[in-house]
């Protein structure tokens, strides 16, 4: 065997790994079915509702923690429709609004839109756990990419969700952010 044919050999080896990793082990491969029957039911409109107080890190691609943010969200909802804002204040002092519009379809599957999300995001709930896929714009001050994002967010036994979230550029992982929310005490 030539070097040649060794090293385009050996490249085609690490991408079959790399592929079968993401497709049966990794973060991507879970799926909502996954968390049936598997702890308390998350139902956005009564575990996502009201004054809502978020505080997360945000991991850049190496794993080093690149900011820190603390935001005050409030969701209603009329029937199966919510609006939920979200104030964002990082670390760096700078400040970030959204405003996400959330329709629940009977079969538990999520529309989501926002003025930064590129499309229409869709995700679905079973058991204490919900999936949302995503393409959010970043602000041109963040040089205005487009990243896929995945979105896990789990119910605790004591009402807080738990949320890990990937952002991907071509498929790679540039950026995760973990984060709880928790409802504010009346």
């Amino acid at each position: 065997m030539t070097p040649t044919i060794a090293l385009f050999l050996g490249f085609a080896i690490a991408l079959a790994l790399i592929a079968a990793r993401s497709r049966y082990a990794d973060f991507l491969s879970q799926k909502p079915e996954q968390f049936r029957g598997k702890g308390p039911v998350l139902d956005l409109r009564r575990h996502l509702s009201g004054p809502i107080l978020c505080e997360g890190v945000i991991y850049g691609p190496l794993g080093r923690v690149t900011s820190r943010f603390v935001a005050d969200m409030n969701a209603r909802w009329d029937g199966s429709t919510g609006v939920m804002t979200e104030d964002f204040r990082y670390d760096s002092g700078s400040i970030q609004h959204r405003i996400w519009t959330l329709k629940i379809g009977n079969d538990g599957r999520i529309r989501a839109t926002a003025p930064d999300v590129v499309g229409v995001g869709t995700g679905t709930m079973e058991g204490p756990a919900l999936r949302l896929d995503y393409r959010i714009r970043l602000p041109e001050d963040a040089g205005g990419h487009v990243l896929a994002v995945t979105d896990w967010m789990y119910l605790m036994e004591n009402g807080t969700i738990m949320n890990r979230s990937q952002f991907r550029k071509f498929g790679i992982k540039v950026a995760e952010l973990v984060a709880t929310m928790r409802p504010v005490a009346a």
